[in-house]
């Protein structure tokens, strides 16, 4: 009698409505918009830059030993073809300053931190949107906190006596969801712009290791004189 008069009770029992990402976005008003985005963004620059460093950062230490002996040789022609032919940041580099030799030493250097320069600037591509992103999106669930909180104290007031939990229900639904989005696009955006972040200063210490290095090349035919 007991399992029939509970299950007769859970018949009777409404279903509950499941949460679904497509429920929060309409539970979270009009302010998940914009939260949905910053994390469709920062989603896709993560992924996107992953890619680009890791391609840029392959190295091939069989090229690298293979250029540097050319140098060492006087084979220029022969340095430049395969660094042109590889073809990433580090041979981008040593290209440039062979096309340079026969000029200063000071020229040739300044020319290499040129070009380092630049493919720096490269890599950190779209990196300073991720940044903001991971600082703007908590900021505007915080917003959306306040904004909830107002809707519900607003019913609250145009409600005089007749008050019922429900009016209070849907402005703080709606203030914890956009607190809980916007934390974790904020959280997302911000270990994503730190990793990427490692990924290139890693890539900048080999840059700068070489052009040291192949500076270091380039004297060393004046030193054995």
């Amino acid at each position: 009698m007991l399992g029939i008069f509970l299950q007769e009770g859970l018949l009777d029992q409404p279903m509950e409505e499941k949460l679904s990402i497509l429920n929060l976005l309409i539970k979270g008003g009009w302010i998940m918009i914009p939260l949905f985005l910053l994390f469709l963004l920062a989603i896709y620059i993560f992924f996107e830059r992953y890619f680009s460093i890791k391609k840029a950062s392959a190295e091939n230490p069989t090229v690298m030993n293979k250029i540097k002996d050319y140098i060492k040789e006087g084979d220029l022609d022969l340095a430049l073809d395969l660094c042109q032919r590889t073809n990433t940041p580090i041979t981008r580099l040593v290209e440039k300053g062979l096309t340079r030799i026969g000029s200063p030493l000071k020229e040739i250097h300044a020319v290499v931190e040129n070009v380092g320069s630049l493919e720096i600037y490269k890599l950190e591509k779209n990196l300073a949107t991720m940044a903001t992103i991971s600082g703007a999106a908590p900021m505007i669930g915080f917003l959306g906190t306040v904004t909830g909180m107002i809707k519900a104290f607003y019913n609250l007031s145009k409600a005089g006596n007749n008050i019922d939990p429900g009016m209070l229900a849907g402005g703080i639904y709606e203030a914890m969801v956009t607190t809980a989005f916007g934390l974790a696009a904020g959280i997302v955006a911000y270990i994503g712009y730190n990793y990427l972040t490692s990924m290139v200063e890693k890539l900048v210490y080999r840059m700068e290791a070489t052009s040291v290095e192949f500076i270091d090349l380039l004297q060393e035919p004046a030193q054995s004189e």
